[in-house]
């Protein structure tokens, strides 16, 4: 599943092509991807975007005071900006086409998603609970109503550092599954939590950490995803590209997501794979010390 740096990388290629852009039409094929709009899509006709925005690995479309369209990647989705040459309107000429905007410039916004997990809606916007902006490409205090839970990101200037480093050394949950609730932290997924645990030298099992620990895992957390969205994100196949086709290349960096069995960087030992909350985990046995008790 896309994490923040491919969300966001995905999220600046929209508001390159997205904002002051009118939305003509708005059709769904199919109904999976309208599962959470009952109503389609239609709401978003004849409104403009406003800005492209992200909390965690969450996108959406400010388009009014009182609305926005949300949209989810889940395991495949993607985003693709075209010019209309070649299209039709069946949605028939591109595989896995879910929905389809046409916008006031001739060009043409097509979400698809071959595995179907993805999803756009129609959303009221609520006040954050903070009072900082929603997320990153706004400034607006408001969030989508179903993104509300979602916490702050790493990345995020408005993130509550103090609170955080409060539930890093006194959680009794293992390390990787507090990184992965983003109700704790937002967008970060399977690889990007091997990545910076790896960084950290903390083991994946590790509960509450010392104070030092705790900051050295944000660091990483930080290192590791900004790494990561310079580099457009991680790609691993044709399931995420950007807005223009192109793939992420974080791939060629990673030091512990997917590397079992290959040499640690640091130390030469094989890096071990265990599985944790039903996710497959890469972890130096050596370098990264092994939670006591």
């Amino acid at each position: 599943m896309p994490e923040l740096p491919e969300v966001e990388s995905i999220r600046r290629g929209l508001a390159e092509h997205l904002t002051g852009r009118r939305i003509l039409t708005a059709q769904a094929f199919g109904t999976r991807v309208t599962r959470r709009a009952p109503q389609g899509l239609e709401a978003v006709e004849g409104r403009t975007v406003r800005a492209v925005v992200r909390r965690g690995k969450f996108l959406w479309c400010d388009v009014g005071e009182d609305l926005a369209l949300l949209a989810h990647l889940g395991m495949s989705g993607q985003f693709r900006v075209d010019e209309p040459s070649g299209n039709s309107d069946t949605g028939g000429e591109r595989r896995h086409l879910r929905a389809r905007f046409k916008l006031d410039n001739g060009r043409v916004l097509d979400f698809v998603d071959q595995r179907t997990f993805g999803y756009l809606a129609p959303v009221a916007f609520r006040p954050t609970a903070d009072g900082g902006p929603g997320g990153a490409g706004s400034k607006r205090a408001v969030v989508p109503v179903p993104v509300a839970h979602i916490a702050r990101d790493l990345l995020d200037p408005y993130l509550n550092e103090t609170a955080l480093l409060g539930v890093l050394t006194t959680t009794r949950r293992a390390m990787k599954r507090v990184l992965l609730d983003q109700e704790i932290i937002s967008g970060i997924g399977n690889i990007y939590a091997d990545e910076m645990l790896y960084r950290a030298r903390i083991h994946p099992e590790a509960t509450a950490l010392t104070a030092t620990a705790a900051r050295e895992l944000l660091n990483a957390g930080r290192a590791v995803l900004n790494a990561a969205l310079a580099a457009g994100g991680t790609s691993f196949d044709r399931l995420y590209v950007h807005v223009n086709g192109e793939s992420g290349y974080f791939e060629r960096s990673l030091q512990a997501y997917g590397r079992a069995g290959q040499p640690c960087a640091r130390c030469g030992t094989p890096l071990q794979k265990i599985i944790l909350g039903g996710r497959s985990t890469t972890l130096c046995p050596v370098c990264q010390v092994a939670p006591i008790g």
